[in-house]
C-alpha cells in the first residue's frame, strides 16, 4: 500500500458533527431560517404543483370569506327597498350567497386535502432519507449516541415539519383573510373602520408582553416531559433489575418527583397557552360594542345602511380569528426551525466509513487476513490496539483471548471495517479492506455475537436474514447442521412461529443456534464470534460446541472467548494485553509456556470430561424442549 494512505489515518476521525446539538432539548428557533426552509423546499419540490393548487385553493377560500359579508349587506339592503318588497336584486343576493358558501366549502375542503396528501408523503420522505442515512452511518456516531432519545426526537420533529407544511399554507390564508377584511371594512365604511382597527396595536402589545414567557413555560414543560419519557423507558426496560433490586418504592418515590415536575409546568404552559383565548376574545367583544354603538349613532343619523352595520359586525367575529391563529402559528414556525435544523443534522451527519472511488468487489477470496502494524483507537490520542500485525491462513481457526479491554473485539470490529485504522493495513483475499466495497466485504465475513439479535418476524425469516434468497430447504438444513430444527419442530407453527421482541419467547441458548444457522445460510468464507458462547450455561455450550464445529467447517474462523475451554481446540490462539500481542501459539504450547495464557486458564479452567453421560443426554433434552 501506498504510503500516502496510511498517513491520512495516523489520526482518528474528527468529531462527526460541528455541534453539539444533538441532543439539546431546544423546542424554539428563530421564526424563519432561510437555510431550513431551503432544504425543506426540496423535499416539497416534486410536489409543486400540488402545493400551487393548495395555494389558489387557500386564495379562494380567503376571497369567499371576505365576500361573503358583503353579499349579506347587499341583501340586507336590497330587502328593505321599496317597503320591503323582494326585487332581483335580492334574488341575486341569495343566490350569490349561496355560491359563496359552496366555494368557500370546496376551496376549504381541497386545500384541507391537498395540503394533507402532500404533508405526509413528504413526512415519509424525511423518514426514508433518515433511515438510509442511519443505516449507512459510520459506528463511531452511533457509538456515541442515545438511540432510544434519538428515535424520540426523530418522530417528534419530522411531525414537527409536516405541522409547518400545513401551517404555512393556513398562514397565507390568514394573512389574506386580514387584508382582504381591513380592506373591506374601509370600503364600507372608513370611520367604523377605523374603530375597529384601533384595537389591533392593543392586542400586538399584548403579544410582545406574552410571548417571552409563554416561551419559556412551554419549553420547561416540553423539557420535564422529555425527562419523564426517559425515566419511565429506563425503568421499564430495567424492570427485571427493579423487581430483583426491590427497588419499586425507591423509583416510584423518583418518578413521582419527575411526574409532579412535570404537571407544575404542564400547567404552567396551560395557563399561558389559554391567557391569549380569553384576551381576543375580550378584544372581539370590545370591538362589537364599539361598532354596534357607533353603527347604531350613524343609522340614526342616516349615514349608515343597516346591511354595512351587519357586514361589520360579521367581519368583526372573523378578523379576530386569523389573528389568533397566527399568533400559534408562529410558536409553529419556531418549533419547525427547531426541529428542521435538527433533522438535516441527522441526514448531514459524515460517513466516516465509505467506499473509495473505484472500489472493487471482493470475490473469490480464499479466506486468509492479515493484519499489518495496525493501531486504532476510539478516542484521540489513546489507542485501543498498538502496531497489532498477525496472519491468519484460509480455513483456520484463530482465537483472541485477553483482560477485558486488550482489544479483542476491535480486532472484530476492524475486520468487518466497521470502523477505519488510524495506521496500518488489514489484507482479506489479498486486498485493503479500504480498497473493496463494503458489501462485498460483508459477503464474505459473517459474524455470530455475544447476545445474538433476533428480529421481529418468523423463525424462518430471521435465518435467512443476510440471505433473502435462501429456500425453505436451505434453512432446515442449516438448522439441522447446527442442532436447532428438533426444538424448532416443536414450536406452535415450527418456523413459521413469529418471534418477540429481540425472540424473548424462546430461550438464549435457542436463539443463538438460530443464530448459528443463519450464519451458515450466509455462507462467508470468514466468520467471527464474538463470545457467542459467553452467556451460556456449561450443559448448553457442550450441545453448542457441535454447532461451531459445523459452522466453522471450510471457513476462516476469528473466535473470541473467556471461557478457555471454548477454544482449546483452535488451531491457533492470540493472547492479548494492553493492546499489544504477548502471546501466540496452539492450546498446549500456551499452557507449557506458563504465561498469561496458563494463567487464565488456571482460573476459569472447565471441561466437559468429568461430566456424566446422564447429565449431558438430560441438558440435550432441556435445550431442545425449552421454551420461554
Amino acid at each position: 500500500m501506498q504510503k500516502s494512505e496510511n498517513k491520512k489515518q495516523n489520526n482518528p476521525p474528527k468529531a462527526s458533527i460541528k455541534r453539539n446539538t444533538f441532543f439539546d432539548e431546544e423546542i424554539f428557533g428563530t421564526a424563519y431560517d432561510q437555510k431550513i426552509v431551503k432544504r425543506f423546499g426540496k423535499y416539497l419540490k416534486p410536489f409543486k404543483k400540488q402545493i400551487i393548487y393548495a395555494i389558489i385553493a387557500v386564495i379562494f377560500f380567503s376571497i369567499s370569506s371576505v365576500l361573503l359579508p358583503l353579499i349579506v349587506k347587499y341583501t340586507i339592503d336590497s330587502a328593505l327597498i321599496e317597503n320591503n318588497t323582494v326585487d332581483k336584486i335580492f334574488v341575486f343576493c341569495i343566490a350569490a350567497f349561496f355560491v359563496g358558501i359552496l366555494i368557500n366549502f370546496i376551496s376549504g375542503y381541497l386545500q384541507e386535502m391537498i395540503i394533507g396528501k402532500v404533508g405526509e408523503k413528504v413526512l415519509i420522505d424525511l423518514r426514508r432519507s433518515m433511515f438510509e442515512h442511519l443505516q449507512r452511518v459510520s459506528l463511531s456516531f452511533m457509538d456515541k449516541t442515545e438511540v432510544g432519545r434519538m428515535m424520540s426526537r426523530l418522530q417528534g420533529d419530522v411531525a414537527a415539519l409536516q405541522e409547518f407544511l400545513h401551517t404555512i399554507t393556513i398562514g397565507i390564508g390568514d394573512l389574506l383573510l386580514i387584508i382582504g377584511i381591513i380592506f373591506a371594512l374601509f370600503f364600507l365604511d372608513w370611520k367604523l373602520a377605523i374603530m375597529m382597527v384601533g384595537v389591533i396595536p392593543v392586542l400586538l402589545l399584548v403579544r410582545i408582553l406574552w410571548l417571552p414567557y409563554a416561551r419559556r413555560a412551554f419549553l420547561k414543560s416540553r423539557v420535564t416531559a422529555s425527562i419523564v419519557s426517559g425515566a419511565l423507558s429506563e425503568n421499564i426496560n430495567g424492570v427485571r433489575a427493579v423487581q430483583g433490586l426491590t427497588r419499586e418504592k425507591v423509583n416510584y418515590s423518583l418518578f413521582d418527583v419527575l411526574a409532579h415536575d412535570n404537571l407544575k409546568a404542564q400547567n404552567k404552559a396551560t395557563r399561558y397557552s389559554v391567557i391569549m383565548m380569553p384576551i381576543v376574545d375580550t378584544l372581539t367583544g370590545i370591538s362589537l360594542s364599539v361598532i354596534t354603538i357607533g353603527g347604531g349613532l350613524l343609522i340614526t343619523n342616516g349615514s349608515l345602511q343597516i346591511g354595512t352595520l351587519v357586514a361589520f359586525i360579521l367581519y368583526v367575529q372573523r378578523f379576530f380569528d386569523p389573528i389568533r391563529a397566527l399568533t400559534m402559528h408562529y410558536s409553529v414556525f419556531q418549533r419547525a426551525m427547531a426541529s428542521g435544523e435538527r433533522i438535516f443534522e441527522i441526514i448531514d451527519v459524515p460517513v466516516d466509513v465509505k467506499d473509495k472511488r473505484g472500489a472493487k468487489k471482493l470475490t473469490n477470496i480464499d479466506g486468509s487476513i492479515i493484519f499489518n502494524n495496525v493501531t486504532f483507537g476510539y478516542v484521540e490520542n489513546q489507542p485501543v490496539l498498538k502496531n497489532i500485525s498477525f496472519n491468519i491462513d484460509p480455513g483456520e481457526t484463530v482465537a483472541l483471548v485477553g483482560p477485558t479491554g486488550s482489544g479483542k473485539t476491535s480486532i472484530t470490529s476492524l475486520t468487518h471495517r466497521f470502523y477505519d485504522v488510524w495506521d496500518g493495513e488489514i489484507i482479506i483475499g489479498g486486498k485493503d479492506i479500504r480498497s473493496v466495497t463494503q458489501k462485498s466485504l460483508g459477503e464474505n465475513v459473517g459474524m455470530v455475537l455475544q447476545e445474538p439479535f433476533l428480529f421481529t418476524g418468523s423463525i424462518l425469516d430471521n435465518i435467512k436474514y443476510s440471505h433473502t434468497k435462501a429456500t425453505r430447504a436451505d434453512v432446515v438444513e442449516a438448522s439441522k447442521a447446527v442442532g436447532a430444527h428438533d426444538f424448532i419442530m416443536k414450536l406452535p407453527n415450527t418456523y413459521d412461529t413469529l418471534l418477540e421482541q429481540r425472540g424473548s419467547n424462546i430461550s438464549l441458548g435457542q436463539r443463538q443456534l438460530l443464530s448459528f444457522a443463519r450464519a451458515i445460510v450466509a455462507d462467508t468464507k470468514i466468520l467471527i464470534l464474538d463470545e457467542a458462547t459467553a452467556s451460556i450455561d456449561s450443559y448448553t455450550e457442550m450441545l453448542i460446541q457441535r454447532a461451531l464445529a459445523k459452522l466453522l467447517q471450510n471457513r476462516t474462523g476469528m473466535v473470541i472467548a473467556h471461557r478457555l475451554a471454548t477454544i482449546r481446540g483452535a488451531d491457533r490462539i492470540i493472547v492479548l494485553q494492553e493492546g499489544k500481542i504477548i502471546e501466540t501459539g496452539n492450546h498446549d504450547e500456551l499452557v507449557s509456556l506458563g504465561g498469561l495464557y496458563s494463567k487464565m486458564y488456571s482460573l476459569n479452567y472447565s471441561s466437559f470430561d468429568d461430566i456424566p453421560d446422564e447429565l449431558i443426554k438430560s441438558a440435550s433434552i432441556e435445550l431442545n424442549e425449552e421454551t420461554t
